[in-house]
């Protein structure tokens, strides 16, 4: 197993210092690659560089991008972290015995996505995960920083990486882009047969989301899919065609 394609997403963070503490915590557990989506204030403050210690290369070559998708591109694995699941039909998991799933692919991207400090992940967020983790804590105060979440979860990571790990069964998943295209293509027919209305296609989409999500779908899979979705689309015009003849 190896960190080096894992990715730490922050989604919308708020704070330099905790930045700057993620930053650190990351070289501290040897995690290099820091996506920031959308960050409402600037990485490279004085606060979040002194923050940081050692670890403001970490900032510095932080990649910033507008959309959660685009943090997640060319990823095959995503868990989210969340403090509840809400609506989502897949079970929350503990760090420690899902976070090792980021790594059975260590030559291809994956990425460990955490949300804003006030009020973490939209529901429509979690839908680009496929597994979803909380880190356990007293009932007596659940809340946690944003900083401590990361390192709690970095130090679990660490623990993965041993010298003499043996290999494992590898597991083509298909890129997170190219199952997003999917979506994107059911969602277009979907409205089209009226199976779906504007007004619904969000919510009825996300349980779709979910489904697939906790398939873990593979390449062949997803073409596989969008082949039927063609072959209906195919299908649908040739029947039009034959009605107005």
């Amino acid at each position: 197993m190896s960190l080096a394609g894992l990715r730490i997403v922050l989604v919308e963070p708020a704070g330099p210092i905790n930045i700057g503490a993620i930053a650190r915590v990351m070289k501290n557990f040897g995690l290099y690659n820091l996506v920031l989506v959308n960050p409402q204030c600037d990485p490279l403050s004085t606060e979040a560089l002194m923050m940081a210690v050692h670890g403001q290369e970490i900032i510095e070559s932080a990649v910033l991008v507008p959309t959660l998708p685009e943090a997640l591109h060319g990823c095959v694995r995503a868990i989210a972290t969340t403090g509840r699941v809400r609506s989502l039909e897949t079970p929350l998991e503990n760090p420690r015995t899902a976070l090792p799933w980021l790594l059975e692919e260590p030559e291809k991207p994956a990425a460990l996505i955490f949300g804003r400090e006030d009020r973490g992940l939209s529901n429509e967020e979690l839908n680009y995960a496929q597994r979803f983790v909380g880190i356990p804590t007293s009932p007596d105060y659940v809340a946690l920083n944003l900083a401590t979440a990361v390192a709690i979860c970095c130090y679990e990571l660490s623990q993965c990486v041993q010298p003499d790990t043996q290999n494992i069964t590898q597991t083509e998943l298909a890129p997170l882009d190219v199952v997003e295209g999917y979506y994107q293509h059911l969602e277009s027919l979907l409205l089209k047969i009226g199976y779906v209305y504007p007004h619904t296609a969000a919510s009825r989409m996300g349980k779709f989301r979910q489904l697939y999500n906790r398939a873990h779908l593979k390449t062949g899979e997803v073409a596989m899919l969008r082949g039927i979705l063609q072959q209906v689309e195919w299908a649908l015009k040739n029947q039009r065609d034959g009605e107005n003849l």
